[in-house]
C-alpha cells in the first residue's frame, strides 16, 4: 500500500523512503514488498521528520532473536558516523537479556549520564514479538512494552526538535515502524 506525497510526520530512513506500517497518513510506504523489508534491516537508522515534540510517539514493533544477546534503541539529534556518533542522544533504550535488564540512559555534549535501571519486568522474550512505544511528553518520555507503562525517562536534551533521527540495533527484526 504505497502513498504518494509529502508528509509533515513520519519516519524516514536513510534511503528517503517512509515505512507506512501501521497505516498513519504521516508516513509513506515503498512501492514494492522486498522494499520495505530492506528498509527494515538492523542496524537500521532513519530520520525523524520535524524531530520530536510533546504528543508524538514512536512505534517499534519487531521480534526479539531466538538467542538474544541485546539490541538498542536510540533517539539521536542527527545520524553521526560509525567513526563518530551523534553528541547527543536524547534516549537509549538497552534491552539486555543475560541481566534482563531494560536500561536507558542519555549523552549530552558527549557525555553520557547515569544509566537508570529498575523496571517492574523484563517484557522481552526470545524469539517473540514485542511493541515498544515512546510517547513524548513536555518534560519526559514515556515508554510503553505491549501496551504496558514500564517507566518515564525525563529529557536531557533541551531541544525536542533536534531529536532527528531513530537508530536500532542488536538481537531482534524489526516488523513495523511509525
Amino acid at each position: 500500500m504505497a502513498v504518494s506525497g509529502t508528509e509533515k510526520d513520519g519516519i524516514n530512513t536513510e534511503d528517503e523512503h517512509l515505512n507506512n506500517s501501521f497505516g498513519n497518513p504521516g508516513l509513506i510506504s515503498p512501492d514494492r514488498e522486498e522494499d520495505i523489508t530492506r528498509l527494515l534491516t538492523v542496524p537500521f537508522s532513519g530520520r525523524i521528520k520535524g524531530g520530536m515534540r510533546p504528543g508524538k510517539k514512536i512505534i517499534v514493533m519487531g521480534i526479539v532473536d531466538p538467542e538474544p544477546e541485546s539490541f538498542d534503541i536510540s533517539l539521536t539529534c542527527g545520524r553521526g558516523t560509525t567513526d563518530e556518533p551523534p553528541a547527543d542522544v536524547a534516549l537509549e533504550l538497552c534491552a539486555r537479556f543475560a541481566d534482563r535488564q531494560f536500561l536507558r540512559k542519555a549523552c549530552v555534549s558527549g557525555m553520557w549520564g547515569e544509566e537508570e535501571a529498575p523496571i517492574p519486568y523484563f517484557p522481552f522474550i526470545q524469539d517473540q514479538p514485542f511493541r515498544i512505544e515512546i510517547h513524548c511528553e513536555h518534560q519526559r518520555f514515556r515508554i510503553f512494552v505491549d501496551g504496558h507503562q514500564l517507566f518515564d525517562f525525563y529529557h536531557k536534551v533541551s531541544s525536542l526538535t533536534a531529536i532527528d533521527t531513530i537508530r536500532i540495533n542488536g538481537s531482534l527484526h524489526i516488523t513495523k515502524l511509525g
